[in-house]
């Protein structure tokens, strides 16, 4: 399953436009909608395709076959399918490749300054024998919530949190 970060407006655009499903048809070949904000379809080598989108983003979740690498035929339909596949998600996302690549960068860093955030809660409050008990359950809820942030995808908030923990225990 993958995540992309959609440009501010366009989920509004595209549900304006007949949904998620119908930006699919003019890519897939086989497009079912499923819900306003989400299909499930197919094309080329792309067995299974279900997107939706979720909290401002596009999550896909995709099942590519390979080709027959010793087919030209088959490899430039795969080529092709591929195309079509990256011109959908430009269209989806309002991003090009690169701001996708930026984007997706951008949201593990979000991630990786919480875990460290609360790893180095952790260690802080275990080496301190001065930290007052209120402010030691303060930081356990907010590494709480966290954790909590970082399962539901929630990088962004969980970032947010991690800063106010840290200032909370300096």
């Amino acid at each position: 399953m993958e995540r992309f970060d959609v440009r501010r407006g366009i989920i509004k655009e595209v549900g304006e436009n007949g949904g998620l499903s119908e930006l699919a048809k003019e890519f897939f070949e086989k497009v079912e909608r499923t819900s306003a904000e989400s299909f499930e379809g197919s094309h080329g080598v792309m067995t299974s395709i279900i997107g939706r989108f979720e909290n401002g983003a596009l999550i896909v979740d995709v099942t590519n076959v390979a080709p027959d690498f010793d087919n030209p035929e088959s490899m430039k339909s795969a080529m092709e399918d591929r195309k079509r596949w990256t011109t959908f998600l430009d269209k989806a996302t309002g991003y090009n490749s690169k701001q996708r690549g930026d984007k997706a960068k951008e949201w593990a860093k979000k991630a990786a300054k919480a875990k460290s955030a609360v790893s180095s809660a952790r260690h802080f409050m275990q080496m301190s024998d001065s930290i007052p008990a209120d402010k030691i359950e303060k930081a356990e809820s907010l590494i709480e919530e966290i954790e909590s942030l970082l399962k539901e995808n929630e990088n962004t908030k969980a970032k947010g949190r991690a800063e106010k923990l840290n200032k909370l225990l300096n």
